[in-house]
């Protein structure tokens, strides 16, 4: 499985970004996708994920309550794909995001190559 990620970007503080990760390979043996990040200086941090069901998104989980204030995620299992939007972006939103998929015993598994996130006050 290889993923894709793209959706980067520079922008002001308050601004929005919608980052868009796409599986390939044998991607039937992927049971959830999601985002984690990496802000400079620290740990990376599970920021959102969502759990297959069929070829809808079921379980949605993300890291901490506030963040679906300003994060959404979303996917498409028959493409999959999932996308990360976020709004009212904040300078400590600054990260690398990586998309992530989940195999059979629900590991993280497979990662792909991040997209850097830089927002400026």
């Amino acid at each position: 499985v290889q993923l894709q990620a793209s959706g980067g970007g520079s922008v002001q503080a308050g601004g929005s970004l919608r980052l868009s990760c796409a599986a390939s390979g044998p991607s039937d043996i992927i049971s959830g996708m999601g985002w984690f990040r990496r802000a400079p200086g620290k740990d990376r941090e599970f920021v959102a994920g969502l759990r297959w069901t069929g070829k809808m998104a079921g379980k949605i989980t993300y890291s901490r309550e506030s963040m679906k204030a300003r994060f959404t995620i979303s996917g498409d299992n028959a493409k999959n794909t999932v996308h990360l939007q976020i709004n009212s972006l904040k300078p400590e939103d600054t990260a690398v995001y990586y998309c992530a998929a989940q195999g059979d015993d629900l590991t993280w598994r497979y990662w792909g190559q991040g997209t850097q996130v830089t927002v400026s006050s």
